[in-house]
């Protein structure tokens, strides 16, 4: 990723896994050692941000591209993707605010090359992702799988041992 400076790590997983749910759990951990994250979700529908009614929302309807909303307590851009594509990860960090970040981490973007935690839950019977992504580096199962050595192998419902990974062996701290 050309467009920052800081370690990025994802969480790839198919849908149903609980990237959201872990990630949720983790950023808080994360933070209580003084790290301050960003994040990057892949979303895969039409989302929407802003509510119909409001200004920002008329605005933006009218043709206004991007449009940034801010208060003393949070700031949001909202900007058109035209013509619609899929967006990659590094465009997206051109446009991410990293000065007062110490780690990115990204939910999504399976496909792209960075470094990678895969989720896996063995209930869901689904296929694991790291035979085919060379960029996965550690994969938090709820069952112990048989990997080859270079996969670091991790507990997906204990966070606090995600985030020693995290910290030790991915940021390299003590």
């Amino acid at each position: 990723m050309q467009h920052t400076q800081l370690p990025i790590l994802g969480f790839a997983a198919l849908s149903g896994t609980g990237k959201t749910t872990l990630l949720t759990q983790l950023i808080p951990v994360l933070k209580e050692k003084g790290l301050r994250i960003g994040l990057i979700k892949h979303g895969h529908h039409d989302f929407e941000v802003d509510t119909p009614g409001k200004d920002s929302f008329r605005l933006r309807a009218a043709g206004a591209s991007p449009v940034m909303i801010v208060s003393s307590k949070r700031r949001a851009m909202i900007t058109e993707i035209n013509p619609e594509k899929e967006p990659r990860l590094d465009d997206q960090l051109k446009a991410f605010d990293q000065s007062e970040l110490d780690l990115i981490l990204v939910e999504g973007f399976k496909a792209e090359r960075f470094p990678k935690v895969e989720l896996h839950r063995a209930t869901l019977n689904k296929p694991l992702l790291y035979p085919d992504d060379p960029d996965i580096i550690a994969i938090a199962s709820d069952v112990v799988l048989e990997v080859p050595d270079y996969i670091v192998q991790l507990d997906i419902n204990r966070p606090d041992i995600i985030a020693a990974f995290i910290l030790n062996q991915f940021l390299g701290k003590k």
